[in-house]
C-alpha cells in the first residue's frame, strides 16, 4: 500500500502527534515538559532563546499580533513576553459553524530567565514578520577576551 509509513499521506507522525493532543484535550491532560528548561507542547507563542558571545536573543513566534498589544518587561532576571490574540471567528453567531480551531486566542504570557551577565539597560526588541526579537546584550566585562602572550 504504501513504500514507507514515513510516506503516509499528511505525515505518519503529525497524525500521532494529533492524536496525543486530542487525548489530552479529552482527558484534561497537559502534556509534560520534554526537558528540565522546557514547558509543556503548545505553549504560546513558541519561542527560540539562544546565545552569541556579545547577546542573550530570544525570539517569539507570534503571527498576526498588532506590535502594540505586545508587552515585553525585563524585572530582576526574567524576561516576560504578554499579549492577547484576538479571535477572528465571532463567538455567538449561529450562521457561524466552525469545523476546526487551531489557532490559538485569548491572553498568553512566555517567561524566560535569562543569565545573571547580561545588561538590563540596553534591550532591544523589534517585530517583523511575525516574530517578535528581543536582544539583550551581555556585559562587557562578561564577554570573551582575547589575551596576548608576551
Amino acid at each position: 500500500m504504501y513504500e514507507s509509513l514515513l510516506n503516509f499521506p499528511g505525515g505518519l507522525f503529525g497524525e500521532f502527534d494529533r492524536l496525543r493532543r486530542e487525548m489530552d484535550d479529552i482527558f484534561g491532560v497537559s502534556g509534560l515538559p520534554s526537558s528540565i528548561r522546557s514547558v509543556a507542547h503548545g505553549a504560546t507563542p513558541a519561542i527560540n532563546v539562544g546565545r552569541t558571545a556579545n547577546s542573550v536573543e530570544v525570539y517569539a513566534f507570534a503571527p498576526g499580533l498588532d506590535p502594540a498589544k505586545i508587552d515585553v518587561t525585563l524585572d530582576r532576571g526574567v524576561l516576560r513576553i504578554s499579549g492577547e490574540r484576538a479571535s477572528a471567528i465571532p463567538e455567538n453567531d449561529e450562521k457561524v459553524q466552525v469545523y476546526s480551531r487551531e489557532r490559538g486566542t485569548g491572553s498568553f504570557m512566555r517567561a524566560v530567565s535569562l543569565p545573571d551577565d547580561v545588561d538590563p539597560g540596553q534591550v532591544r526588541a523589534s517585530y517583523r514578520d511575525g516574530v517578535l526579537q528581543v536582544s539583550i546584550p551581555r556585559r562587557e566585562s562578561a564577554q570573551p577576551k582575547r589575551i596576548t602572550v608576551q
